[in-house]
């Protein structure tokens, strides 16, 4: 396994597996691995022939007063997990590379990123797919994964692939669970003892509401306050959002017909946390088992 700093470098490299005919896959991360991270590098493992994780806490996508400065950071760590997981290149650029002075262009995607945490993070999507499409132009990736626990980031990266007619295959990979159903987190490193113990609540209400879409409850404001209900019990958690959107558009429905994100984002102390679990009404899960 190697480890590349430099886009120019980067790029030569990208280059000349193109020229082998290798099948590249990319999974973009902000590092601090964690078993989340690992179940999608070993999925690229099995499906790429070149398997290149970026590592690159990306300044652009947190707005004032986020975490960038203490977000966790562990180069050598991360280099250690990598190689165990059969990665070939870490593409570990620096901040004054992809971001150089004068740098003023900036990818948009309109809709999608203006609910769920495009509320309270206004600029964050617009850094996620600046650097998203500048590690697609760097590496040229034939398939790229994302997790679907940054549900609306994936969705918003696939509409870009999509809107853009890029030649990239993207696969959204299945969140990875603590023994409790906490999603996996680089920022669940932040979390006190007693935050953690809360935090499982999360998990719980997300629960909570697919019992009651199996059960044949179409109301998504009778389904939220059933979630905001159970949280409350903690006083400890400060709801950002709770909402349910589609799937293909991300706005929020008034009734539960088709498949639906369920999409959460609560403080815990000062650490945002964020969780998600898509779903079908029971109505179609019936028609499709029979």
């Amino acid at each position: 396994m190697k480890i590349i700093n430099r886009i120019d470098k980067m790029k030569t490299y990208a280059r000349i597996m193109k020229k082998e005919n290798k099948l590249i896959g990319l999974v973009p991360t902000m590092g601090y691995l964690h078993e989340g991270h690992l179940s999608i590098i070993r999925a690229a493992r099995n499906q790429s022939d070149i398997v290149i994780v970026s590592i690159f806490v990306n300044p652009v996508q947190f707005g004032p007063g986020e975490d960038f400065e203490k977000y966790p950071r562990d180069i050598n760590r991360d280099e250690e997990l990598a190689k165990d997981c059969g990665v070939d290149i870490i593409f570990y650029p620096k901040k004054e590379d992809m971001y150089p002075e004068g740098f003023s262009t900036y990818v948009n995607v309109e809709k999608m990123t203006e609910n769920l945490c495009g509320k309270s993070r206004p600029h964050h999507f617009r850094g996620v797919t600046t650097v998203v499409m500048k590690l697609f132009e760097i590496i040229k990736p034939d398939i790229t994964y994302f997790g679907q626990k940054d549900a609306q980031q994936a969705y918003v990266i696939k509409k870009m692939i999509e809107d853009l007619n890029m030649d990239i295959t993207m696969k959204i990979m299945p969140i990875i669970r603590e023994e409790d159903g906490l999603a996996m987190s680089s920022r669940n490193i932040y979390l006190s003892e007693s935050e953690r113990k809360d935090a499982s609540l999360v998990y719980e209400s997300l629960k909570l509401a697919e019992g009651l879409i199996a059960s044949g409850q179409a109301n998504p404001k009778k389904i939220i306050k059933k979630m905001r209900d159970l949280l409350s019990e903690k006083p400890a958690l400060n709801i950002d959002y709770i909402s349910i959107v589609d799937t293909k558009t991300l706005k929020e429905v008034t009734t539960i017909e088709g498949e639906v994100l369920i999409a959460i984002a609560v403080f815990i102390g000062k650490t945002r946390l964020i969780d998600n679990i898509i779903l079908l009404p029971s109505a179609l899960l019936c028609e499709q088992k029979t």
